[in-house]
């Protein structure tokens, strides 16, 4: 396989509007509503940006927020890394509006940096930097 394998992920919420505006302040970004395909499963899908016409010919996974029956947020799970210039920047963001940092901005030697923090929802995520 030459390209990344990871297409696509979800990150599962309660508060679908305290969880969105926590990721739009801490990426300094905004999500895009997903219209609901299936209607007989209520859902509430919040894209991540991703750049349609390259599609997954490029590096980066497209994903969303997610609020729907049977899927809880919290730990334990698959761990998100959100790429950004200073890891210790979005982790400060991250407390700041209602997270809390797990692990501060620590260096993984030649691939960078890293920290982690939990999200309004009690996910826990990632931030990945070379600085």
């Amino acid at each position: 396989m030459k390209n990344n394998p990871v297409v696509h992920f979800e990150i599962y919420v309660q508060d679908m509007t305290r969880a969105k505006a926590f990721y739009e302040a801490v990426l300094e970004t905004k999500l895009e509503q997903m219209p609901n395909s299936t209607p007989e499963i209520e859902m509430d899908m919040w894209f991540f940006p991703m750049d349609k016409e390259l599609g997954m010919t490029h590096y980066g996974a497209g994903g969303m927020l997610v609020k729907m029956d049977g899927f809880a947020p919290g730990g334990g799970g698959t761990l998100v890394y959100f790429g950004c210039d200073d890891c210790a920047v979005q982790a400060d963001r991250a407390a700041a509006q209602g997270g809390s940092i797990f692990q501060a901005k620590t260096s993984i030697g030649e691939h960078g940096f890293c920290a982690l923090a939990h999200d309004t929802e009690g996910n826990l995520i990632g931030f990945h930097s070379m600085k």
